[in-house]
């Protein structure tokens, strides 16, 4: 995998940056902040690459081996990223499979865009080419927002890159682009042409880009506002969140109507996911020594444990206390007996005594992709199941 840099107008926050073009200057001035989901998912990514390449590419079983063990010693691994990762090759694979002859399959390159984004460039996961189609692909691990492939703009900024990079080289009359958000469900596709392509970055993306990269343009709060750097400190997006006019109820004086219920879900929700990032905020900046006029920083609610589990135990059972009595036997999950037969034989023995019942019910605007809980399905079902 090519080394990580920083690009201002860099494909993975085009959907701010086109939107919000003076956003790009605002998030140079906040550093670059790591989670562990984002640990995890470069980790997923490695792993991801690894097998793609071993796949298509002359690869020695002992350099594959000891890149594998390396990754599976990683503290962020888990047998799910081996599953999922899996299942990525797999849909690579069957991608391949759909060219009539071998296509060309590059993994993690590195596209640039510049010619409409100012310093723009960005890590494609993987280009396939062959028989006038180019597919791109995105693998993302994490599962906490689903990502939509249509019109997606840092995939079509990636499809751009590909084809400065490809187009001399190989004929490409139609782009297909993927995200593969394996966590939540299938590939999801999108096709179109590098006509539209270039007709979309020139129209759009260039006059947009040049303000971002000038520092102009007007701020538009959104969507796209959840992963900028800057949200916790915008003042429109505080002017956006505070401005009481954009529920005015209308019927019932004391009580809520169900439609007036849907328009403050609709209303609050960005509400209160700008409220974490700016309580999140203030709590950093306490305990940097900052003062937040009204705020403090206390300690949290804690749970006792033992300083030393084996020597407490040793106590215990030097007291008479049964051994038996301070354990106790649990049987593995069902990921951890699939990752101990291997796929094929967990299939084979455990395949009729494996159910997915229907998740516990939970609130989501009307744009999720999710069918509508059913009531009737899920209480037909625990009957079936309870049979």
């Amino acid at each position: 995998m090519p080394p990580i840099t920083h690009a201002k107008l860099g494909a993975s926050g085009a959907a701010r940056w086109l939107a919000c073009p003076p956003s790009a200057d605002l998030c140079e001035r906040f550093p670059d902040k790591g989670s562990s989901f984002a640990a995890e998912g470069t980790l997923a990514h490695e792993l991801a690459e690894l097998k793609v390449r071993k796949h298509f590419t002359p690869m020695f079983k002992t350099a594959y081996t000891r890149a594998y063990n390396k990754i599976k010693k990683d503290e962020l691994y888990t047998p799910e990223m081996d599953h999922v990762t899996d299942d990525y090759l797999e849909y690579i694979k069957d991608c391949a499979m759909q060219y009539d002859a071998a296509p060309s399959v590059i993994c993690e390159v590195q596209v640039d865009f510049s010619a409409y984004v100012p310093g723009g460039y960005g890590t494609a996961d993987c280009i396939m080419l062959g028989g006038g189609t180019m597919r791109v692909i995105d693998f993302k691990y994490g599962k906490g927002v689903p990502v939509s492939t249509e019109e997606n703009p840092q995939m079509m900024l990636y499809a751009i890159g590909a084809l400065a990079q490809y187009s001399l080289l190989y004929s490409i009359d139609k782009v297909i682009l993927t995200i593969a958000q394996l966590r939540l469900g299938a590939p999801e596709e999108w096709e179109t042409t590098p006509d539209e392509l270039y007709k979309w970055a020139g129209g759009y993306v260039q006059p947009r880009a040049k303000l971002a990269w000038e520092g102009k343009g007007d701020f538009a709060p959104g969507p796209h506002c959840r992963f900028c750097k800057a949200r916790a400190q915008c003042k429109a997006l505080a002017e956006s969140n505070m401005t009481i006019e954009r529920y005015q109820p209308t019927s019932e004086p004391n009580l809520l109507s169900d439609t007036e219920i849907g328009d403050v879900l609709i209303c609050a929700e960005p509400f209160i996911k700008w409220l974490e990032a700016v309580k999140e905020y203030a709590l950093g900046a306490v305990l940097e020594g900052k003062t937040i006029p009204g705020w403090k920083a206390v300690e949290g609610r804690s749970v006792r444990q033992f300083d030393d589990v084996d020597q407490a135990f040793s106590d215990l059972k030097a007291a008479g206390i049964d051994e038996a009595l301070l354990y106790e036997r649990k049987p593995l999950t069902l990921t951890a007996v699939e990752k101990l037969l291997g796929k094929a034989q967990f299939a084979e023995l455990c395949g009729a005594h494996i159910i997915k019942p229907h998740g516990k019910p939970a609130l989501a605007p009307e744009s999720d992709k999710r069918p509508a809980y059913s009531r009737a399905a899920a209480d037909f079902e625990a009957i079936e199941i309870n049979k």
